[in-house]
This record gives structure tokens, sequence and C-alpha cells, in this order.
């Protein structure tokens, strides 16, 4: 009886004061176990790779001479030297800038002599052309998203993340480090549609699903806690890869301190649920440590304190979670009204009704502009299509609800 599991995820101390040579020769190393990553991209012709990369230049910051919420450069050179030296495809990198059109990626592209080095292509995720594509299984949040028709083109994916807290998801790895792929106005969605309340920890797994990463490595050499953006920064000494991104991201957790089979309201996970136990709960990878053929070297977690930062009190956001949920279903019942008066249109719904309406939620301001003053009322926005296709997965919020 074979005792191979399905999924391979190594870690190894690496100092953070480490040269590019050392930084490379621990990547292999922990890469190396990885037969099933690199079965695929030895056979790719097109290998896509999303780094946590986008950052104004002038915003940058550094700890211990590396990156704090970004991965590092030395980090990212590595791996794209051990792409190269593994296969001869052509690489591209894929991320949406916050730059407007016409100006992409703008001032926040700080990593294109990086790829230039390695002769990296760089494609705006957030520029046409796109495609739809459907998440396999119907979908955790919604049954398909549109997303640029690069990733479509990759044979292999590959994801490279910080070690880092985040205010909503609780951790951001090689999972969270996927929400830079869907594409923002004029031709996507507003951020915070998909990061809205309960969405977002859906939405990611959706999202693994339809990159399906088979190599993940996590830039622990340094790390951030509290938050993703502004945090404090902290000195973690360590480099992480797996050949599934739900594994990769249950370890990468571990050495964060976390048990990665908790879940909200336990903390990091202080707003919303934890998005790789709702990937694993949905038969999408495992957070179970003992099912993953899981070995560090020269590490004992805690690498670092990483902790999210306080929220608002449990049952503030529980009684948003309810709400928000409850807003939803309201949609579904009420479909055919709602749909007669804003089709096309954006809706905010708040207490039972449409608060706001419109082409762009943009011009709505801030949802607690639009929340009026109702702090224990969650306002929950949808995109009125008739054709409902993104095919929201209104079950889970019948779910939160039943719980």
């Amino acid at each position: 009886m074979s005792n191979q599991k399905d999924y391979t995820v190594r870690a190894t101390h690496c100092s953070h004061q480490a040269s590019l040579d050392e930084i490379y020769d621990r990547l292999v190393e922990i890469t190396a176990p990885l037969h099933r990553s690199w079965a695929k991209i030895e056979k790719a012709r097109r290998i896509g790779i999303k780094i946590n990369m986008q950052m104004r230049t002038n915003a940058i910051r550094r700890i211990g001479g590396r990156r704090q919420e970004l991965v590092d450069d030395d980090v990212m050179r590595a791996a794209l030297r051990l792409l190269r030296e593994r296969s001869d495809a052509e690489i591209f990198a894929l991320d949406t800038s916050s730059a407007p059109p016409g100006q992409r990626p703008g001032d926040d592209f700080n990593a294109k002599p990086i790829l230039e080095e390695f002769g990296v292509e760089y494609v705006e995720a957030g520029d046409p052309p796109f495609e739809r594509y459907k998440v396999p299984d119907g979908g955790i949040m919604f049954s398909e998203y549109q997303l640029s028709a690069a990733l479509g083109e990759a044979d292999a994916f590959v994801s490279l993340a910080k070690m880092k807290n985040h205010g909503f998801m609780g951790i951001t790895l090689c999972l969270k480090n996927l929400f830079g792929l869907p594409p923002i106005p004029p031709h996507g969605r507003l951020r915070t549609y998909f990061h809205h309340v309960i969405r977002l920890s859906y939405v990611l797994p959706d999202l693994g699903l339809i990159a399906q990463p088979c190599l993940n490595i996590i830039d622990g050499l340094t790390g951030q806690a509290r938050m993703e953006w502004g945090g404090e920064g902290r000195i973690a000494d360590c480099l992480v890869a797996g050949d599934h991104i739900i594994a990769t991201d249950a370890c990468g957790s571990h050495l964060m301190g976390t048990d990665p089979r908790l879940d909200w309201p336990t903390p990091p996970f202080r707003r919303d649920r934890s998005p790789v136990a709702v990937a694993a709960e949905h038969g999408f990878g495992t957070v179970d440590l003992d099912e993953i053929d899981f070995a560090m070297e020269g590490l004992t977690p805690p690498v670092a304190e990483f902790d999210s930062a306080k929220a608002d009190p449990p049952e503030q956001i529980a009684r948003l979670r309810q709400t928000a949920s409850e807003q939803a279903l309201f949609y579904r019942d009420h479909s055919e009204r709602i749909l007669d008066a804003h089709a096309g249109n954006y809706v905010f719904l708040q207490d039972g009704e449409v608060i706001w309406s419109g082409p762009d939620p943009g011009q709505a301001g801030a949802v607690q502009e639009v929340a009026a003053g109702k702090r224990d009322q969650a306002v929950w926005l949808k995109l009125a299509d008739p054709a409902e296709r993104e095919g929201e997965q209104m079950a889970v919020y019948e779910k939160i609800l039943a719980a």
C-alpha cells in the first residue's frame, strides 16, 4: 500500500540577510520534491505567474532591507531563475494595476526591470481581451468570472506570494494573492463587489479552482502583521513551496502560528471566514496537516508574531453577516420586481429596500455613507442582471442564516 499523500509542501529557514544565490539554493531545495509541480511546468509551452508585486514605488515599505508588503526583489529573481532553468516555455506575469486605463501598469509597476531581466512578459489583467471562465463543479460563490484571456492560455500557473495578515481574510498567502486576477472598472467589478461582506471568503477558492496553480511559493523572509497594507513589519526568515495552493497556505498558516483548521470568528479570522477552510470544506485541498507531505527544516512555528488587527465587536460583525445574507435572499425572492425597475444597474440593498441604483457603484460613495447611519444593517451590492450570468450561489447565504 502506498503512503504517498496528495499534497507536498516544504519549508526552510532562510535568513532575510541571505544573498540572492543563497535564496535561490534554498528555493531549489524546497521545490525539488514537488514532482507534480515540475511535471506540469516542464510540459508547459506557456506559464503564467501571479506575483504579489503591485505598489507605487514611493510607497514601498521595507524591513531588514527587504520588501515588507510585497514579494522581495531577490525572491522574485530566484523564482524566475528557477522557472527559466526548469522550462523553456514562454512566461508571463499577470496582475491588475490600479492605474487608470491608458496609463497602466503605471507607477506601481516597479517590478518591470526584474521581469525584463528574465524575459517575462507583463499582462495587464484589467484590460481586454477577456474570457468568461466557468468554475469547476459549479462554483462556490459564483458560477463564472470574467478574467483575462491570457489566463486560459497558461498550461501551468504559479502563485508567488508574501507572508502577511489581512484585515478581512485574517491571513493572505498564495490564495489571496489571486485576488489580483479579476479586472476592475471600467471593464470589471469594483473591488468592493467581491470584497463585500461574506463574498470574498468564497470568491478566493473559486479563483483558485479556475487558475489551479501547480507551484505555490511564499516569501517569508520578511512579512507583515495586523493587515495587508500599512501593518507591522515582521522578520520571519523562511521560504515555503508546495504543489497545491490550499495545502501550501495551510502550512504557511501553521508557520505563522495559526491552526489552518480555524475559522471565523476565531482570530485571526475576526471579520470573515477563512477562505482556506472554505476551500477544504468544498473538497478543494486540505487544511489537515496530517494529509500533507509537509517537512520543514530549521523552523519552529511561529516564525514570528502574526495576528490580524482587532475589528469591531464579534456581535456587530455577526449582525452584519446576518443582515447581508438577509438582503441577498431578499434580492432572490424579489428579483422580478427589482429587475423591472433596475435591470442593468447595480443596486445597494439594505433592510429590505433598494437604497441606491446606478451604472457605476463607485458614484454612490463609501458604504458607510450609503448605509445612512444604520450600523447594524449591512448594505449588500448586486448587479441586477436579468440573465444572472455570474450565477451567484444563494445557498451560501442560506447556510449562514441557518447557522
